[in-house]
């Protein structure tokens, strides 16, 4: 199966983009805050990988709720006391292949500017699967822990931890005044059986998997249960510190295991790709005979003052990264093919599988992704296949074992299977769809799914079943602008089954709180084809309020000036002024977008930035850079609320400029614009702090 995204247009990329936020954040749901998975974890990190590739492929559509931008899960309805944590709980990338170990290092050479010839001493340890956990110590006393939660706030589990015998309850006289021990609370296999055979025993509740274990006897608010419990902690990190007792992770780290805190015994410091990767091969062939679960090795640059530089991207450090473990594979049988339509009305097969068990996970669907991929497998119903629980799609079907029986092909659809419209695939594109527009049921339904979603107006409480269910009953046929409508039907929905007084008013209110929403949020709701988060984000910083974005978008199917504002600004290309001009040409779309902004007032679209001397601005480097890469720049001028542009133009406001700055240091002398070098830059920084 390929996991190219590139034959995917950018309709069906948003559209993936979206079921895969929704998704990924309903597992993160069940796994951080509930305890409670539903897939693997091989399951989960292929459904990250898939939403990275997307995002890389179309970088213009990642969305406000990416999963790239989410850590953990939220502890709004945990019964244990909030903590927001001083510094952020992170989570790491992934990689998955041998060939990105050494791909991340040459990131991380990039990025600082470093000779091929420079060493990038690195850090690898086991990555145990247990509950992250984070130990503040206040002049050597243990004053609190907590869970990572969603990475900001978790939750307090203070008393708890103080029963775990590995957690020391002093630290020593020469330990910093602050220090925050971060690491894993899990539970060793061998006690995780015996702990089940004595839930059996007596008649209480078996747990499904040590980690499941490990986080529910954590989070108990009765402290004795968890002290009845065998917790283990592991360390592997730190949080805040007043203080750092070494200049490297590994000093750090050692110094953290002489304090009395356990660490893996195979954390090692290491240099090159071939020794990381010779120490992921070493833990791999020990992982069954570990005393506690292990998904992969982790491996962090060892030098801090490069840890500081390389900084975070939205979730994690650019400094770390996690090899996990390839995926587990299994036999069944492809029992029926269904059809789903789509919000851009593309036919999406998805296969229905004799349950298998798959390391431990039942699996039962599986997407085929379109006619070209089931025609390259040669599947059809009562196939016996491979399935394999990772990848770049999950679940996938790898081999299909019976291709040879005599058998005809699979009919792929010609009409819609909903509005029953021609079905068709455009010339240059291998997806399948229907032609029906707004008048198929299946994908005005999922555009309202997509204007109410997490990226978009997200509007609590409005789910998929709330949306067929009103749109059946005729109250969303004007499509969103009937949203803010569907309190006249208050006293008929209290008649509906499922309906109470309190759930009603929730929703109404729900909906009501959104009437002067995000207008970034409003626009991409609005499901414009190559509008996605990002694009609507860059578009709103520029031209503040919807109307004024229309008056331009307009303008530019006949104006050159209007459609070299909207392509001036960094991201936005012909495609998408030509996709917006498209939308305000149609009547229909017209019609939608002055009805529903007679029922939402979004105010001015306002970015909130860091305060400093070049807040606003925008900056060019150029040159060559001695002391960082660019990618380091422009992540700086980000930081302090500046825009990094990519050519001097009047617009521009600074300069920098390294050894062998030319064209584009002339025209800014031209244009009379401020030029410094690299040294003043630094000290701009290091004054914004």
């Amino acid at each position: 199966m390929s996991t190219d995204p590139s034959p995917l247009s950018e309709a069906d990329a948003a559209n993936r983009l979206m079921r895969l936020a929704r998704e990924i954040a309903k597992h993160n749901r069940l796994y951080h805050a509930n305890d409670a998975p539903e897939i693997s974890d091989a399951d989960y990190d292929a459904l990250v990988r898939e939403n990275n590739a997307l995002e890389a492929a179309f970088p213009h559509l990642i969305r406000a709720d990416s999963p790239n931008a989410q850590v953990g899960a939220s502890v709004e309805s945990s019964p244990l006391a909030k903590v927001a944590h001083e510094k952020r709980m992170m989570s790491l990338d992934n990689a998955f292949a041998d060939e990105d170990v050494p791909e991340f290092i040459a990131r991380i050479r990039r990025y600082l500017a470093l000779g091929d010839d420079t060493p990038v001493a690195m850090t690898a340890e086991d990555k145990i699967d247990g509950l992250s956990l984070s130990i503040r110590y206040e002049d050597g006393r243990l004053v609190r822990a907590a869970t990572r939660g969603d990475g900001q706030v978790g939750e307090d589990v203070t008393a708890n931890v103080r029963t775990i015998s590995d957690v020391p309850q002093q630290l020593p006289d020469d330990a910093p005044a602050i220090f925050e021990v971060r690491g894993e609370v899990y539970m060793a296999k061998a006690d995780f059986t015996a702990l089940n055979e004595r839930q059996a025993a007596a008649g209480e509740k078996i747990f499904a998997n040590p980690r499941n274990a490990a986080a529910g006897s954590l989070r108990q608010k009765d402290a004795s249960v968890t002290a009845a419990r065998p917790l283990r902690f592991l360390a592997h990190g730190w949080g805040v510190a007043s203080a750092l007792p070494g200049e490297t992770q590994h000093e750090v780290m050692q110094a953290i295991r002489d304090w009395g805190f356990p660490l893996s015994e195979h954390f090692v410091r290491l240099e090159g790709a071939d020794a990381l990767l010779g120490q992921y091969r070493a833990i791999e062939r020990l992982r069954a005979d570990m005393p506690y679960d292990i998904d992969g090795v982790v491996y962090k640059v060892d030098r801090l003052d490069w840890q500081e530089r390389l900084g975070f991207v939205a979730k994690a450090p650019r400094w770390a990264i996690a090899h996990k473990f390839p995926a587990e594979k299994a036999q069944t049988t492809l029992e029926v093919i269904d059809i789903q339509v789509g919000r851009t009305g593309k036919l999406t097969p998805v296969g229905r599988l004799t349950p298998v068990t798959v390391g431990g996970v039942v699996v039962s669907n599986v997407t085929l992704h379109n006619r070209d991929e089931i025609a390259r497998l040669g599947v059809r119903p009562g196939d016996r296949v491979v399935v394999q629980r990772a990848g770049d799609v999950i679940p996938q079907i790898v081999e299909n074992l019976t291709r040879d029986e005599a058998r005809g092909d699979y009919p792929f659809p010609d009409h819609c299977p909903v509005c029953g419209s021609e079905a068709v695939a455009e010339e240059g594109e291998v997806d399948v769809r229907c032609t029906g527009g707004l008048i198929c049921g299946a994908q005005r339904i999922e555009r309202l799914k997509h204007f109410v979603s997490r990226g978009a107006l997200d509007i609590e409480g409005l789910g998929e079943k709330s949306i067929h269910e009103f749109f059946d009953l005729g109250w969303l046929e004007h499509g969103p602008p009937d949203i803010f409508r569907l309190k006249a039907h208050r006293v008929e929905l209290l008649g509906r089954e499922g309906w109470k007084e309190k759930s009603v008013d929730n929703l109404l209110s729900a909906i009501e709180a959104k009437r002067q929403p995000d207008a970034a949020r409003l626009l991409f709701g609005l499901g414009i084809r190559h509008i996605g988060a990002v694009t609507a984000r860059d578009l709103m910083k520029r031209f503040e309020t919807l109307p004024r974005l229309r008056e331009v978008a307009e303008q530019a199917a006949e104006d050159e000036g209007a459609r070299a504002e909207l392509t001036s600004i960094e991201g936005i290309g012909p495609a998408v002024a030509e996709a917006l001009g498209d939308f305000f040409h149609e009547a229909h779309n017209r019609d939608v977008w002055d009805d529903l902004l007679s029922e939402v007032a979004p105010p001015p679209y306002v970015v909130e930035t860091l305060q400093s001397p070049v807040s606003g601005q925008t900056i060019v480097f150029t040159g060559k850079l001695e002391t960082m890469s660019r990618d380091e720049a422009k992540a700086q001028a980000e930081r302090l609320g500046a825009r990094a542009a990519g050519s001097v133009s009047a617009s521009t406001n600074l300069v920098v400029a390294g050894p062998g700055a030319g064209s584009k240091l002339k025209k800014a002398a031209e244009l009379g614009i401020r030029v410094i070098d690299e040294a003043e830059w630094a000290e701009i920084v290091k004054a914004a702090g």
